[in-house]
């Protein structure tokens, strides 16, 4: 059996009387590539800073190539690269600087960080510009180099949080292409966050959050089977329709549905259905419906 990189049970975050993530139950398997997707506002941020210590959990448990996020913050916090939806880098400093300071901060002697930083600059194709201020580097440059300091320390994990925000289609292009060599290369857990609903096609599986809840759960496949579609578009569509609408088109399909009442949610204003897809042995894909009020 995989070893899980990520385990999630019951994870939940309150900013005063709002609930930003509600009772989040998630296991991301070693080496695999997981998308988080939904709307701005979906809980997304918040599941990525739970993971990585940048915030403390109101309920549940979280451990991180396991390790507690409550109790062994540090031990995480080694294990992990961030790329934060908006630069870190120092936009004075050259490129080179920059990683040569990421190096000092995890403490790697001269003797590791600068063929390390070589390298990274090879690959991410920053040779020519390694001696340039970040702040003369075109975006998608600068989110390569903030991604080459994420993985600087060569961690099993590595959060990517809308690392193509605001670029255009080639950098987005060239951006995945990289992702894609360097989990080829090294094995490496890549937990995405988006709203794009394309960037998450080339995932392992994907879960969809709505509101802060868990909305959808399953491979870009069974997702796509589930809904009868060629496109996760309308599977993410789903916490948008009801639970008795769904429960209809699905056994029109002649796939099996058990409905299942949930607990109103404060301010919702609407139906919402909370669809999980998830493998079970022997049966294909079940899919549960939970309606909230």
């Amino acid at each position: 059996m995989t070893a899980a990189a990520i385990d999630a049970r019951g994870l939940g975050k309150d900013f005063g009387a709002i609930c930003a993530l509600d009772r989040l139950d998630l296991e991301i398997r070693d080496g695999e590539f997981f998308g988080l997707l939904g709307p701005n506002g979906a809980g997304k941020t918040t599941t990525v800073h739970l993971l990585a210590t940048l915030l403390a959990p109101s309920r549940g448990t979280a451990r991180v190539a396991g390790h507690d996020v409550v109790r062994q913050g540090l031990a995480v916090r080694r294990s992990i690269g961030l790329v934060f939806q908006e630069t870190t880098l120092d936009r004075d400093l050259t490129v080179a600087e920059n990683l040569r300071f990421a190096a000092r901060l995890w403490s790697l002697p001269d003797g590791v960080a600068r063929p390390r930083i070589d390298a990274l600059v090879r690959q991410f194709e920053l040779l020519d510009r390694r001696d340039d201020p970040v702040r003369t580097l075109s975006g998608g440059m600068r989110r390569a180099a903030d991604i080459a300091r994420g993985i600087l320390h060569e961690p099993r994990i590595l959060f990517l949080d809308e690392p193509t925000a605001g670029l255009d289609p080639r950098a987005r292009r060239l951006l995945w292409e990289r992702i894609r060599g360097l989990r080829a290369a090294s094995g490496l857990t890549v937990l995405l966050t988006t709203h794009y609903v394309e960037e998450a096609e080339p995932c392992d599986r994907v879960a969809v959050l709505d509101h802060g809840r868990l909305a959808a759960l399953g491979t870009p496949a069974e997702l796509k089977r589930a809904t009868g579609v060629g496109s996760l578009t309308p599977a993410v569509a789903w916490p948008r329709r009801t639970a008795r609408e769904h429960a209809r088109g699905v056994r029109d399909r002649g796939t099996r549905v058990r409905a299942v009442p949930a607990a109103a949610r404060p301010g919702a204003g609407e139906h919402r259905a909370a669809v999980r897809v998830a493998r079970v042995r022997g049966s294909g894909v079940r899919n549960r419906i939970r309606r909230a009020e």
